[in-house]
């Protein structure tokens, strides 16, 4: 007997700069939620919404692999190259195109939900993939009123997990005070 196997990609994007525990936390929590097989963490060269990197590229890579590697279905990335882009569209477009990627579930805190619908083809992305949202302190009333939510009305899967009180931004700040 053959089993209908339906693999599932969860794709989490983002400067990573640098990455850190929230990011591994969030990742075990939609591996156990949703059944993931995989999640990819797309560590882009810049956000288009931010200013220069704190970290170099190899830097930020190098720093996502130390602390995912404790999780298996966990796989780090950079694809801005080969997809020719650092937008979310045309990184999930290279993945179901080029590398036949189907099933994908694409992960984003309350926090990006808000702004989410200034983001280059977000109603392309939203069809594309399954969006899942985690909650971020501070952000989830105003993310459940967001343009994008009252769009999709309930094909969101809002994930509530504990807070997680760390960021990059966080982190980074700590950083220069240290420098």
């Amino acid at each position: 007997m053959v089993k209908n196997f339906k693999k599932s990609t969860g794709l989490l994007g983002g400067s990573f700069d640098p990455a850190h525990k929230g990011h591994l936390e969030i990742s075990k929590i939609a591996i156990s939620k949703i059944k993931l097989n995989e999640i990819l963490w797309l560590v882009t060269k810049k956000n288009p919404f931010k200013k220069k990197p704190f970290y170099s590229l190899q830097q930020r890579l190098k720093q996502a692999e130390k602390i995912s590697k404790s999780v298996k279905k966990i796989k780090v990335i950079h694809l801005d190259k080969v997809a020719g882009s650092t937008r979310s569209v045309d990184i999930i477009n290279y993945l179901i195109n080029k590398k036949k990627i189907k099933n994908i579930h694409f992960i984003i805190g309350s926090d990006n939900l808000i702004k989410f619908h200034k983001w280059k083809s977000w109603k392309k992305i939203v069809k594309l993939t399954k969006l899942i949202v985690f909650s971020r302190k501070g952000y989830d009333r105003k993310s459940y009123n967001s343009i994008v939510a009252k769009y999709l009305k309930n094909k969101i899967i809002f994930i509530k997990n504990k807070p997680i009180n760390i960021s990059s931004s966080k982190l980074r700040k700590r950083l220069k005070i240290r420098h």
